[in-house]
């Protein structure tokens, strides 16, 4: 997932579910491709090329394999409490330490020693990771500098395409890349955030149950559309869309449509294809990808909504 996992916001519970993936399935990662094993997962991440599930502390992976990303290492197989796909490399957070696998073009599969101990967040996206340790955040893999600001009090990190999103004091910092103004945080972002995610070249963020979104918008991944203004408790921006976890259950999602990854406009009324792969309330958790999402629903929740 090129973001964090994105969880329900209900009462803290860990609720297990069944994964159910939509939009692109060019690499076996979409409908068909989850693994029996997977149900009773208790929260998923959706990776460029490959998804992840998390249950009873161990990873699940399936879709692409090219870099190794799809075969778990025995360390991830047990007391594993937090997930993050990235492309074709993966995370994985067990006793405060990070574990990575698959690709390592850029390093990005190669833990440094700081985030082997202490860590109780992670993030990653294309080729680089995050990692939250005692309020400072690590880099390391294609983009490794942070800014000062995001040495202390930070409460939660995303990594983007080739830039980072911190959250400190309810206020988004952005740092890295800003081809498409991906690090031009609006007013409204600068405080009563409650989350954040980055996606390739844009950023979105959730206040007070509605979606801010700046950067990128060649696809219409920077637009909030009014299903994602309010009732909104989880969010997670993929390479090109966004994903939207409703307090109902329900998901919304919007922007890049290439692979029916999002609403599509072009009819009336508008078609929802996640809808079509059975994610449907209630929703427990979701996540994006590039072109690709998944969604831990509950399994007695009917397969076309």
């Amino acid at each position: 997932m090129i973001a964090t996992v994105s969880l329900s916001g209900s009462a803290g519970a860990v609720l297990a579910g069944e994964p159910r993936p939509w939009g692109s399935n060019d690499y076996g990662q979409g409908q068909g491709g989850v693994p029996p094993s997977a149900l009773g997962a208790s929260a998923v991440s959706a990776g460029a090329i490959t998804h992840l599930a998390l249950k009873d502390g161990g990873v699940i992976a399936w879709g692409n394999n090219n870099y190794g990303q799809a075969t778990v290492p025995a360390a991830a197989t047990s007391g594993v409490s937090a997930i993050a796909a990235g492309w074709a490399h993966e995370l994985a957070l067990k006793n405060g330490g990070v574990i990575a696998w698959g690709n390592g073009f850029y390093g990005q599969n190669v833990v440094p020693a700081a985030a082997t101990s202490g860590v109780t967040a992670i993030s990653t996206s294309a080729y680089f990771n995050l990692a939250l340790k005692n309020g400072g955040v690590l880099s390391w893999g294609s983009r490794t500098a942070v800014p000062a600001t995001v040495s202390s009090g930070v409460t939660a990190i995303s990594a983007g395409g080739d830039h980072g999103l911190a959250l400190k004091n309810g206020g988004v910092i952005a740092w890295g890349g800003n081809g498409k103004g991906q690090l031009n945080v609006p007013a409204a972002a600068t405080s009563g955030v409650s989350a954040i995610s980055a996606g390739f070249r844009h950023s979105i963020a959730l206040k007070n149950g509605g979606v801010i979104a700046w950067g990128d918008n060649s696809a219409g991944q920077g637009t909030v559309p009014p299903e994602a203004q309010s009732d909104v408790v989880a969010i997670d921006a993929g390479f090109n869309h966004n994903v939207a976890l409703k307090a109902d259950g329900s998901v919304f999602a919007w922007g890049s449509n290439v692979k029916q990854e999002s609403r599509d406009t072009s009819s009336e009324p508008p078609t929802d294809f996640w809808k079509f792969s059975g994610v449907c309330a209630p929703v427990y958790a979701v996540s994006a990808g590039d072109s690709t999402g998944v969604a831990l629903v509950d399994p007695n929740a009917p397969y076309f909504c």
